[in-house]
């Protein structure tokens, strides 16, 4: 065997890992098209400037949060702010950043699609797991994505 190769284990975990992540995106996607005509990526940023304090968040620290390019980010706002979902306003204290914030047409598309979205992931992710697996996922996932982070 290579020294690079993946062990029998390790396929079947990643193999397992691909499946299972793309056939729960694509019921995600397809829930929020259903009900909010949204893509899972809309939904990440109206989720996050729904956490953050005042609805609103810098662009650079919205990337940050839902992981895109700042260019990937800009487009998708200005679709966002297309549909009223998301307004952009100049910050007073820095004048290179750019706040986005929630609309109140956001939340309340947000407040629509949030039960199905909260339905298909229960339904189709932490139904099929213990509440003892639920946390080791959560351990080895967060312990993957703090790798990924800081290397």
């Amino acid at each position: 065997m290579n020294d690079d190769a993946l062990s029998p284990g390790e396929m079947r975990a990643w193999v397992g890992f691909l499946a299972a992540t793309h056939l729960l995106e694509h019921e995600i996607e397809r829930q929020l098209k259903s009900d909010g005509g949204m893509s899972h990526g809309d939904f990440e940023v109206l989720v996050k400037l729904h956490m953050a304090e005042g609805h609103r968040l810098r662009m650079s620290d919205l990337a940050r949060q839902v992981m895109i390019s700042k260019s990937r980010l800009t487009y998708q706002v200005t679709q966002l702010e297309r549909a009223g979902l998301v307004r952009r306003t100049d910050c007073d204290s820095d004048r290179r950043a750019v706040w986005a914030e929630l609309t109140v047409k956001g939340a309340d598309e947000l407040a629509k699609v949030r039960p199905g979205h909260r339905r298909i992931v229960r339904e189709n992710l932490f139904d099929a797991l213990t509440p003892t697996e639920i946390e080791q996922l959560g351990d080895l996932l967060n312990r993957v994505a703090d790798r990924l982070r800081h290397d």
